[in-house]
């Protein structure tokens, strides 16, 4: 058994949290910022400074919390909320995980179960409408905040070795080509009847067309 936090006022909760937004944040949340800014007078503000310490809304030296803080800022004031009540209330968690969104005649069994009241107790009714007056500020589904999404890093090829590029000729420069001749020595008859001389043409012709021909 253990106790679980209130004040005998809840319906001031309300109204702290609500001060809460609006106000500058102090350096210390103190009996005095309690009573002049939240607006909580008497012996209520002295037990409202005591609550918000228990659900984590101020730190045991008496600064804001970030749970403090970010209960300001409307994009996170529901997360920030239902952390605090998973704080002051988390005896409640063993019995029942979701013990926060628990029906009140259910919850109220919670409490009775984990304080060892009587059901009719008016501590069990002040407990019960406490975290109401927080739960009616949370939300327990809001996302988490979302996260930055990294590309995978991709292998990157390894270089291809140097290699000196084709040398080009410079403009107007001629290339050189292969060519193949035949020198042949031919040796005459002493004669002067140009016959002979046609007749030896005309075979050696005839014959290197011959020889072209089949290679």
């Amino acid at each position: 058994m253990a106790p679980l936090p209130y004040v005998t006022t809840p319906g001031n909760i309300d109204k702290a949290l609500l001060n809460i937004k609006t106000a500058a944040t102090p350096q210390n949340v103190n009996q005095d910022f309690v009573k002049t800014i939240l607006k909580i007078p008497g012996g209520s503000g002295n037990q409202m400074a005591a609550f918000l310490r228990k659900v984590g809304f101020i730190r045991p030296d008496g600064s804001p919390s970030d749970i403090y803080t970010r209960f300001r800022n409307d994009a996170s004031a529901g997360r920030a909320a239902a952390e605090a009540l998973k704080i002051g209330y988390a005896p409640l968690a063993v019995r029942n995980e979701y013990w926060y969104a628990l029906p009140d005649e259910k919850l109220r069994g919670l409490i009775v179960e984990e304080t060892g009241s009587a059901k009719d107790a008016s501590t069990v009714g002040m407990i019960l409408a406490c975290i109401k007056a927080i739960r009616k500020h949370a939300n327990f589904d809001a996302a988490a905040e979302p996260e930055i999404a990294v590309a995978p890093v991709q292998a990157v090829p390894a270089p291809k070795p140097y290699t000196d590029p084709p040398q080009l000729p410079p403009p107007g420069a001629q290339t050189v080509g292969l060519r193949l001749g035949y020198n042949i020595n031919l040796n005459l008859p002493a004669t002067s009847d140009i016959a002979v001389f046609n007749a030896i043409f005309k075979s050696l012709r005839e014959n290197l067309l011959k020889a072209t021909d089949e290679n």
